[in-house]
């Protein structure tokens, strides 16, 4: 999915404020409209100031169950990514995905989409004309610096289902609870999608050397004592082995992330990842000079087949130069 804000801020992520292993943090989340008059919202977690990456995710957009008949659904014209990974997970609905490495997917409930960008992809997401009810989460993976210019693909994987206890276990990145898939990743990663039965506590265990957040799409929750309300993400640091999520009415539906902190600065603005502000500039310029300008299928982010529209056009950039902290 494309970050299709019109002034998108960039953003310098770096190494955020320590939390002790015993506390949870609450990220609450912001609303960001997708689009025109009758745009899509999202509920947005990942990044802000407080904390900006948790391992290698650094980007949580989390949104429906949307009515697609009062929204108009998703429709999000080929754009561009650098330096990333995108992982498509949905709870409901169906998007059809065109990229310009030649894949033509569909994203459905319980199955993962994992596009690397690595040196420069294009790709769009229309919601198919079955979706009724859009629902499901939008992530991004920055890549490490060592792997950043790789050459771009895409991979689709459908995990197995796992057991924690009575909660039920999808795991699309890294593995858990028997649950997991081989797709591509280039940092230590856990994605997850956790089912809990309503009045019960499961016990999830940790890698201690991970940081990791659970954010709840439904059900009235607790991690490890400290309540959550719905669209929040808890943060939690490294050094736990385990944690407990407790529920009460209701079932709950939880995605668990959780990697090794990353150790690198990266700079995101719009739909691209660098290491500087010049990065994102020259970015920018070739994806307006390539497609915006020349529809170049030849250049960096290529072509997307089959698509019927134009592509999107970058924002304008900041007006002033972006110089890293830390």
């Amino acid at each position: 999915m494309s970050n299709l804000e019109s002034d998108p801020a960039e953003l310098v992520a770096t190494a955020t404020a320590t939390v002790d292993p015993g506390e949870v943090e609450i990220l609450e989340p912001r609303d960001v409209p997708l689009g025109g008059p009758r745009a899509m919202n999202v509920r947005r977690t990942l990044p802000q100031r407080r904390r900006s990456l948790i391992g290698g995710w650094c980007f949580i957009d989390h949104y429906g169950p949307d009515d697609v008949s009062a929204s108009g659904g998703m429709r999000v014209p080929p754009h561009p990514h650098t330096g990333l990974q995108t992982v498509s997970w949905l709870f409901s609905g169906e998007i059809e995905h065109r990229d310009s490495v030649g894949s033509h997917a569909m994203v459905r409930p319980g199955e993962l989409n994992l596009m690397t960008a690595g040196h420069g992809i294009s790709h769009s997401e229309v919601s198919t004309a079955a979706t009724t009810r859009l629902h499901g989460v939008q992530l991004w993976v920055a890549l490490p610096s060592a792997s950043r210019d790789t050459a771009p693909f895409f991979e689709h994987h459908v995990p197995v289902v796992g057991r924690l206890g009575d909660a039920e276990v999808r795991t699309f990145v890294g593995s858990l609870a028997g649950s997991g898939t081989a797709a591509t990743v280039f940092s230590p990663l856990l994605g997850a999608e956790l089912i809990v039965p309503a009045g019960s506590t499961v016990r999830v265990p940790l890698d201690e050397s991970f940081e990791h957040g659970v954010l709840v799409d439904a059900g009235d929750v607790s991690v490890s004592g400290v309540p959550v309300a719905r669209a929040h993400l808890a943060y939690l640091a490294p050094g736990r082995s385990a944690l407990d999520i407790t529920v009460g009415d209701g079932d709950a539906r939880l995605i668990l992330l959780g990697g090794r902190p990353l150790g690198e600065q990266i700079v995101m603005w719009w739909n691209f990842i660098g290491r500087s502000h010049d990065d994102v500039v020259r970015s920018r310029a070739e994806w307006q000079a390539d497609v915006i300008a020349g529809g170049d299928a030849a250049g960096r982010f290529g072509e997307v087949a089959g698509y019927d529209g134009s592509a999107l056009p970058a924002p304008e950039l900041p007006t002033v130069r972006l110089k890293p902290r830390g």
